[in-house]
């Protein structure tokens, strides 16, 4: 028979191991949950640089220049060094920075900007 002292030794020890489990599950499971529907399909696809510089030119040149150099909007050239492809979905669809409108093109469209967004050095 346990004593008192190693029961709750015991118990310490179990709450311990199972919070520890539930950190570890929630770190693996959070990130795939955050990243919705529209973002995974859109990285699953291969996007074309030279139909991102289309979409670009009709869509974004307005505010980020002609060669993405940076007007309203801020310079393009390393963004995906900046930030990384989820984030860079977000921000063209979220529509989170003023004077930015949100703008979601079907997955591919947005697969070829990102592609073009890449290519920005």
């Amino acid at each position: 028979m346990l004593g008192a002292g190693s029961r709750r030794g015991l118990v310490a020890a179990l709450v311990v191991a199972a919070a520890t489990a539930c950190i570890v599950a929630v770190m693996l499971v959070l990130p795939a949950a955050r990243t919705d529907p529209y973002t995974r399909q859109t990285m699953d696809l291969h996007g074309s640089a030279e139909n991102g510089a289309r979409l670009f030119m009709i869509n974004c040149a307005g505010c980020h220049g002609i060669a993405a150099q940076g007007l309203v909007g801020p310079n393009l050239h390393g963004v995906s060094i900046r930030k990384n492809q989820r984030q860079l979905i977000q921000q063209v669809v979220s529509g989170r920075t003023p004077p930015m409108p949100r703008f979601q093109p079907e997955p591919q469209a947005m697969a070829d900007l990102l592609a073009y967004l890449n290519s920005l050095v």
